[in-house]
């Protein structure tokens, strides 16, 4: 008898972890690992000349300059600017208001039809924080571009899991220097239609094969923690994941790797692309006592999964930081010689050799500054 009664309270506790009900009575259904979801994000109408773009403050907030000389760089690429109702706003010293004004501000610029894209202003740390207080279904309801990186990972989240794409790109932070750089402008052109089609030199710690599945990820610690909640993309099936991160330490790195792998994460993916890993640790020496990459310390984990695992990418917090299109199907081929990234969705195709961009140095400390490691 005991036993039974043992049986019925585990499927009880089964049933309340697989699905939460909102007040509209929408009910996200959290899947086990081993029942993946297939991820089938629509893409957002690309913007033409004098639309409006929404500038947002989700996490951290930014200096009322950064904000208006980015409007400034919308205007100049023939868009026009629109600032959220709460951007400007400091609370504890950090977030760009209270949780309820960010989601305030996420909600205004979904709803208004004239708004074609969000981009965010800075990341930092916060999104989290509103996890919860969004449903997947009002972000499909207005399917519109919405383009940040670092914090904003966790929007990325949301948002495939609603079924909508959006780009993993440069924020007002970095806009503000004028905008004319190849990541701000290679966004602009992304926004405008121009699809990149990336050809990367090859890297030392690369695994060669030829892959294609849906993009998801960002940066690691800010989506690692949200496993198994409704911005978890990962819970998706055939994916190819994307990994960056910055100031971080090499035995951490790992362990938000190991956390996705023991999670079934790293058996879902098709291929792995790994951006930059900015200022991050070197306390891991190889067999000669030289200092380690990350690339090199992960290598023989991914090596084991019999995928292709594209290394070099420059993405993330480095001073190139190339757009993404987050929940797009891609195609990832990575040969002796280099490799390859193809968004496979409609637009004007352009493609892009990586090791011809360049950009100038940012100051580490500014570049920390940003993504909210070390203090204003």
């Amino acid at each position: 008898m005991k036993k039974k009664l043992w049986i019925v309270v585990a499927a009880m506790m089964a049933t309340c972890v697989l699905t939460s009900c909102s007040d509209d009575d929408e009910v996200n259904v959290i899947l086990p690992p081993n029942q993946p979801m297939a991820l089938d994000c629509a893409k957002p109408d690309y913007l033409t000349t004098g639309d409006k773009v929404a500038l947002i403050s989700p996490s951290y907030y930014t200096p009322t300059e950064n904000v208006t000389r980015t409007a400034d760089v919308l205007r100049s690429w023939g868009l026009k600017p629109v600032i959220g109702p709460n951007v400007g706003r400091v609370v504890d010293g950090k977030y760009a208001g209270t949780v309820d004004e960010r989601v305030s501000d996420i909600r205004w610029a979904l709803s208004d039809p004239t708004i074609k894209a969000i981009i965010c202003n800075r990341g930092g740390y916060g999104t989290i924080q509103l996890i919860d207080q969004l449903t997947l279904a009002e972000l499909k309801a207005s399917p519109k571009w919405l383009v940040g990186f670092s914090d904003i990972s966790t929007l990325h989240g949301l948002m495939s899991r609603a079924g909508v794409m959006s780009i993993h790109g440069t924020m007002s932070s970095f806009l503000a220097k004028g905008g004319t750089d190849a990541t701000s402008t290679l966004m602009r052109d992304l926004l405008l239609g121009q699809v990149p089609r990336y050809q990367v030199p090859a890297h030392p710690q690369n695994i060669e094969g030829e892959a294609s599945g849906v993009l998801v990820g960002g940066n690691l610690c800010t989506f690692a923690p949200n496993l198994g909640s409704q911005a978890d993309a990962t819970l998706g099936k055939d994916l190819i994941l994307f990994v960056e991160e910055v100031e971080e330490s090499m035995h951490n790195i790992d362990r938000q790797m190991r956390i996705l792998q023991m999670n079934g994460v790293l058996d879902r993916c098709k291929g792995i692309v790994l951006g930059e890993f900015t200022d991050c640790g070197t306390e891991f020496k190889d067999a000669s006592g030289q200092t380690m990459s990350i690339e090199a310390m992960l290598h023989p984990l991914l090596e084991t999964y019999h995928i292709p695992v594209l290394c070099g990418f420059p993405g993330g917090h480095g001073d190139v930081n190339l757009p993404l299109v987050m929940g797009a199907p891609v195609t990832i081929d990575v040969r002796p010689d280099g490799a390859t990234l193809q968004f496979n969705i409609d637009g004007e195709q352009c493609d892009i050799h990586t090791a011809s961009v360049a950009a100038s140095r940012m100051p580490a400390a500014t570049r920390m500054v940003l993504a909210g490691k070390h203090n204003d």
